[in-house]
């Protein structure tokens, strides 16, 4: 069912021992079944991603994938206990990363909420380590 919702998205990088969080508030369709989420919002100038369109899906809450398309390109692949090389396009241009997932957790039926937990690197360097989660602050209205 598809729904429109404000969410709450919160980043964590943690990059050589310094940690760095933020929130950002955005409107969002999201469309949940039993076993599948999609949550797709358009980016803007505080993602630094202005003019696209960013879409996560979570499937049988063991994958997922982000892709951001417009002005910025990208597309992430997240598994459980895996690891993937990932396009990720910036403003500056576009290169290769790997992504191991430690964990995803879609509780977005339950209790509006998303949450991963990941590793990034470059050239097989860790870039940083990566926590996201979504909230539906209003959930209690359900999806």
């Amino acid at each position: 069912m598809k729904k429109n919702q404000i969410i709450s998205l919160v980043s964590v990088q943690i990059e050589d021992g310094e940690r760095t969080e933020s929130e950002l508030f955005t409107d969002a369709v999201i469309d949940c079944t039993t076993n599948n989420s999609i949550i797709r919002y358009e980016d803007t100038e505080a993602t630094g991603f202005e003019g696209s369109v960013t879409t996560i899906k979570i499937i049988n809450g063991r994958e997922a994938t982000i892709m951001r398309t417009g002005s910025s390109n990208s597309f992430l692949t997240f598994e459980t206990g895996k690891k993937h090389y990932c396009q990720y396009g910036t403003p500056f241009g576009m290169f290769q990363m790997g992504v191991y997932t430690h964990a995803i957790k879609d509780t977005l039926l339950e209790n509006g909420k998303l949450y991963m937990k990941y590793t990034l690197d470059v050239n097989a360097s860790k870039l940083s380590d990566n926590e996201i989660t979504i909230t539906i602050p209003d959930f209690k209205k359900g999806l």
